[in-house]
């Protein structure tokens, strides 16, 4: 399952299989293929437990419905309960095709868990209330910022304990030996990313700790960071400009092109990053190996992903360039050869709410794709 490395100047990656299971915890339906897509095929390929959590339903995503791309779906968009609820069968599909013809890829909601067995304390207890797309914003190219008009029940305004005790008891449950997510600034800003990575931080640390209100035998896993290396995502963005295939279909459907030479929005890492990560801080994972179910499971998202394609064989190899597709902001983007984690070891179970928002950080590690959900 391990590529080659990104760079000559890079460390070789950690094996991305492992023995043991893996949970990826994601924000809105179509995150858990477009972020770590490859990762959970992979596992599950192998014969690996693999399960998704999902914050919320993505009630607040546009709705792709063009002439080149028709989905009959448009009146969807703006009403939340019925946008949800289709999501909710896009998702299935989606994690069907990533679990192949033999494997499995369980999944839950995150406001779904009923923490009715653990012990008091200020931490809600079932609800009727969901967690719902927080909304966003668009304030730079490729990075996004809360939405003004955030409801209430936003998943970004939950109270950190509330969600992370859901989602320990997930882990607890599961017992994973690693849980992948986004960065610390959520791969591109959006709100419901950078809460979903503060939870899961925080999940890992209550899932760890013997003392915590969470039903379950204590467990520790590692937390992998979904993140690509600037210089392999600058290196995509100009092969797809230069693809043949990928220039007749913007020219027939009006797409356009991200500038390679602008600012890459925070997944973006730049090598010497990487580098000083250390050999066994970095695990890699080779999108070919699973490209069609990938693909199949962005196809499968089709309110929110438009124009999947693998690269005609024609295309030049040494670009690391597997195919494109585009969100609902008509920019093209590549599907680059590899998925990028960094690793961290197992939390301490004593980490707090405060901390959880920082950590995890290597040593002298800085914190630094677009349409949308």
């Amino acid at each position: 399952m391990t590529g080659p490395a990104v760079s000559a100047a890079q460390p070789a990656p950690a094996v991305p299989v492992r023995d043991g299971g893996l949970l990826a915890v994601h924000a809105h339906p179509d995150d858990e293929t477009l972020a770590t897509g490859a990762l959970l095929a992979s596992w599950a390929a192998a014969g690996r437990p693999v399960a998704v959590v999902t914050c919320t339903r993505g009630e607040r995503g546009e709705v792709i419905d063009t002439p080149a791309h028709r989905t009959g779906l448009a009146r969807l968009e703006g009403d939340g309960p019925a946008l949800a609820a289709h999501r909710e069968t896009e998702l299935a599909a989606a994690l069907a095709a990533l679990g192949g013809a033999s494997g499995v890829v369980g999944h839950t909601f995150l406001d779904a868990v009923d923490l009715s067995d653990a012990r008091p304390t200020g931490v809600r207890r079932a609800s009727t209330d969901r967690f719902e797309d927080s909304g966003m914003a668009w304030v730079a190219p490729g990075v996004a910022g809360p939405a003004d008009d955030a409801p209430a029940t936003a998943f970004a305004r939950v109270p950190l304990d509330d969600a992370a005790a859901r989602l320990a008891a997930v882990v607890r449950a599961r017992r994973p030996v690693v849980v992948a997510t986004y960065e610390e600034q959520g791969g591109y800003g959006h709100p419901d990313h950078v809460r979903t990575h503060h939870v899961a931080v925080r999940a890992l640390a209550l899932a760890a700790d013997p003392g915590a209100p969470v039903p379950g035998e204590p467990w520790a896993a590692e937390l992998w960071r979904a993140v690509t290396p600037s210089a392999a995502l600058r290196a995509g963005r100009r092969a797809l400009a230069a693809a043949p295939a990928a220039r007749d279909l913007a020219a027939r459907t009006g797409l356009t092109f991200p500038d390679p030479d602008e600012p890459l929005p925070p997944l973006a890492r730049h090598d010497a990053e990487l580098r000083d990560a250390g050999p066994h801080d970095v695990a890699q994972v080779d999108v070919a190996a699973v490209l069609d179910r990938v693909l199949a499971a962005m196809r499968a998202h089709a309110t929110q992903v438009q124009h999947v394609t693998p690269a005609p064989a024609a295309e030049d190899p040494g670009a690391g360039l597997l195919g494109w597709y585009a969100l609902s902001n008509d920019v093209l983007a590549p599907v680059l050869a590899h998925e990028l984690y960094l690793v961290s070891p197992h939390l301490s179970p004593h980490l707090s709410p405060e901390a959880s928002r920082e950590a995890p950080r290597a040593p002298g590690r800085t914190s630094r794709r677009a349409g949308r959900r």
